[in-house]
């Protein structure tokens, strides 16, 4: 699934209309390529499904503030996703999110990097409540496969770009 990424797991539950989310991956990628790809916001939608566009519109010291649009799908069903996110960073530790507007009710989210050499654990953990219904086990389901496709993604394009400077070297 996930690549050469090892203890690769994914789990939601849900909570009324809400979801908490959590993701690790233990990664064959040292800490400063793990962080160019989680920060290379404007080149997300290359690698992560259903994202369509990602634009950073402030950058001012560790924040960012960044419009995402996409949609989440699965099966027939398919619900648009604009998102505007307040982002702060510290470098090869930590990434906070929070939504500061569009189709989310509510969203938040943080990355946490632990190096160790040329490896690297990746957790997130996360919060999101949608703008429209989902039913019971239907959601649990639908943002468990999102969730698990765009975190495998994401993991396969760290290792991706740390195998590739590997052979430039």
């Amino acid at each position: 699934m996930a690549g050469a990424a090892e203890d690769f797991s994914v789990d939601v539950e849900r909570s009324q209309a809400s979801f908490r989310v959590s993701a690790t991956a233990t990664l064959a990628a040292p800490a400063p390529v793990a962080w160019e790809v989680l920060t290379d916001y404007p080149g997300l939608p290359r690698f992560i499904p259903g994202l369509a566009s990602s634009t950073v519109h402030l950058r001012a010291g560790s924040r960012v503030l960044v419009e995402q649009k996409g949609e989440a799908r699965f099966f027939i069903f398919s619900y648009p996703i604009d998102v505007r996110l307040e982002i702060m960073e510290s470098p090869y530790d930590w990434i906070t999110s929070r939504g500061v507007g569009g189709t989310l009710r509510r969203m938040s989210g943080r990355y946490d990097l632990q190096a160790s050499g040329a490896r690297t654990v990746l957790r997130y953990s996360g919060e999101l409540e949608p703008d429209f219904s989902l039913p019971p086990l239907i959601g649990t389901l639908a943002v468990r496969s999102m969730v698990e496709e765009q975190f495998a993604a994401m993991v396969a394009e760290i290792e991706r770009r740390a195998a590739a400077g590997k052979a430039a070297q």
